[in-house]
This record gives C-alpha cells, structure tokens and sequence, in this order.
C-alpha cells in the first residue's frame, strides 16, 4: 500500500496476539535488488527474535512465510518509495511503501511498533469538501495524503432535482453584486415570475435538501467540514448549516470547474493551520499545568497513565528510542540499554495506548517537546 492514514494506525494498535513483527528500512526507487537483500537481512534478524520469544507452540517458520513470499515477488521490488513498512502477526499482514526514509529497525514484541510513523499521520486530519453549485453537488473525504468522493444516500444531484416537485416554469438566474457587510459580496437575484425572496427561498431549500443528506455521514464526526463554491452561495449555506465543525474560510469559486486534486490541496491550505495551532494550544495548555499534578517527564508515570487511560496529549521525541519491558499484571516499568529478545520502545509503547484510549500524540523534534524531554504528557485528571 502507498497510502497511510490514521485509521490505519489505529488499527494496527488494537491487540493482536502471538508475536508482532514490525521492520522499517530505506527502499529504493531504481534499484530493486539492493532494496530485496537489505529486506531479506532483516527478515533472518526478525526470524531470530521471534525464535527468542519462545512462545508456546509457535512455529517459527510457519510465522515467516508471508515475508518469505514477499521476498519472491519481483513485482512488489520493482514499485518502491522512500521506505518500507511491514507489520506481521497470526492476523496481520500488511505492507506500506511510503514516500519517508525510515532508519532500519526491527521490533518484535507482542504489538506493533508504530512510532516512526507517527511524524506522517500525526497532521493526517481528516476532513470533508463539500462542493456545491446549482448544477452539481459533490462530498469528499480528505487526509493530508487522500481523497475519495462519497456518495451520501439522498443528496441531490442539483438544485434542478432537490426542486423537481417545484414549479419547472420558474427559472433562476444569479450574478455576483457588490458591497454586503464586511466587504462581502452579496447575492443578486433574477426570477422569471419570481421575487428575490423567492429565488433565496429555493436555495434555501435545495440548500437544506443537501444539509439534511449530510446528517447520517457527519453524526459522529468531528471532522472539519469546508465548504467550496462561488461567493455568493456560500453564505446562504451557512445559514442552512447544521453541521457544528463548517469551517468559516471556504473555498471560493466555481467548484464545478475544480478537480479533486485542485479542490483538496485549497481545502488543506485552510485544514493546515489548524493542526500546527491544535499542537501549538496543547504545548501551551501543558505548560500551564506544570506543578499541578496534572503533568509529566517521569516515562514510568506516562505509561502507567497511558494504560490508565489518563493521558489527554502525549509529546514524543522523534528518533529517540526508550527500550525496556512493561508488565501490565504488576504495573512496573524496567529500562533496558539495547534492544534485548521481547523488549520493546517504550515511548512506542505509552503511544499506542494514548491513542487507544482516545488521547493525541505528538511526535516532534526533542527540541518542541516541552522540558526537552524524552516524552511528556498531560493527563485528563
């Protein structure tokens, strides 16, 4: 796969059993072969730490024929990025080729270790484009990397459809005037048999029609929704708007002439900021609270929060590495040097379980996590 999201991530989080194998290495573009043998040498290193694991009835063979067969597809060698991502377990088994140069690691353990992806989908917010005209309406669900039109059951296609029960004599047009409060241009209505109160009222309602659709798509969401169409409509959606997160910047013109790649790189123009300054407000709201309680550097006190559920934002340093054991039966967190045969990364660690339990991570350069420690957190309580 060459798309990596956010839901991907939480998914590889959720409990797995038997051994987890992650590897991460540089690939390469041009040269196939050198990315297989530098594959394979990770693989014979994997295979060693899983036999180390002496797990009950584990057979270690039978547990590397998917990375074997990999190794066999001269397809999958010659179609590479940056870097390489696999994850392997009993239920598991999934590649990435991602456009990030990954360091050359190797984990087993029982989960996976998913901490140098954590840069990429840190800013992977998800967010939705609705394009609208009076001729066309379109959803889309964005990442920073994707987007895929959806489908929502019973939108109109166009007004012409929203109103079809309307009479088919009353026609509209519109142009664009000038003035309206804060400089915003305001809309100039032509009915044929028609008021401008009228023409508006039919927007409203073809708008409504469309707002109505969205209802079941965006319930639990949380989702940043922006909205793109000409100027003059935009206002007029807004006020039929039920959706709490419409973003109020839009994207301003005709959306019937923007493709999908034109339409998400203008939406993450405007869903950019916002995640620099969600991370920014949450290094501030931690400093806030040091000497309160309510915060840490202490990695055997985030983790036990973590696995508590207490940690509401998590800051990671990237490219540090804590390894170590966790036993959850006793609650004790033991350090370790190198990497040894079960030991995993515990700031790896206190990250799967901040984001199982609904928390934000940040993985950041030490020099951005606050106290230029390892990792911190703030707790929920």
């Amino acid at each position: 796969m060459d798309i990596f999201s956010m839901d991907d991530l939480k998914r590889l989080v959720e409990g797995k059993e038997g051994p987890c194998v992650s590897i991460f290495m540089p690939a390469h573009r041009t040269d196939a072969e050198q990315s297989r043998i530098r594959f394979k040498n990770l693989c014979g290193k994997a295979e060693k730490m899983v036999a180390a694991m002496e797990t009950d009835d584990l057979d270690v063979d039978e547990a590397m024929k998917p990375a074997r067969r990999l190794l066999e597809d001269q397809d999958f060698w010659q179609h590479q990025s940056d870097g390489l991502a696999l994850f392997m377990s009993d239920q598991v088994f999934e590649t990435y080729r991602l456009p990030i140069t990954f360091e050359e690691v190797v984990v087993v353990t029982g989960r996976f270790h998913i901490k140098p992806l954590l840069p990429f989908v840190s800013s992977d917010t998800r967010f939705y484009i609705l394009a609208a005209s009076q001729s066309r309406v379109r959803l889309f669900r964005g990442t920073r990397q994707t987007i895929r039109e959806m489908e929502p059951e019973g939108m109109p296609k166009n007004l012409s459809e929203a109103l079809k029960y309307d009479d088919p004599e009353k026609q509209l047009q519109f142009h664009t005037g000038t003035g309206g409060s804060g400089g915003k241009r305001s809309a100039v209505f032509h009915g044929h048999g028609l008021g401008a109160d009228d023409a508006k009222d039919r927007i409203l309602r073809y708008f409504r029609e469309i707002d109505r659709s969205l209802s079941p798509v965006m319930r639990n969401e949380n989702s940043p929704l922006v909205l793109a169409g000409v100027d003059y409509l935009l206002p007029i959606y807004q006020e039929t708007n039920s959706y709490p997160h419409l973003l109020e910047q839009c994207i301003s013109g005709n959306p019937d002439e923007m493709g999908e790649k034109e339409l998400h790189d203008k939406a993450w123009d405007l869903i950019e900021p916002l995640i620099k300054k969600a991370q920014t407000d949450a290094a501030a709201r931690y400093h806030d609270f040091v000497g309160t309680g309510k915060t840490s550097k202490d990695l055997k006190d985030i983790i036990a929060a973590a696995v508590g559920g207490r940690v509401a934002v998590l800051f990671v340093a990237k490219g540090v590495q804590q390894w170590g054991r966790f036993d959850p039966e006793r609650g004790t967190v033991e350090f370790h040097r190198v990497p040894e045969p079960g030991a995993e990364d515990l700031l790896n660690l206190a990250a799967v379980q901040t984001l199982r339990k609904g928390g934000e991570v940040y993985v950041v350069g030490q020099e951005k996590v606050p106290e230029n420690a390892a990792a911190t957190a703030l707790f929920r309580y």
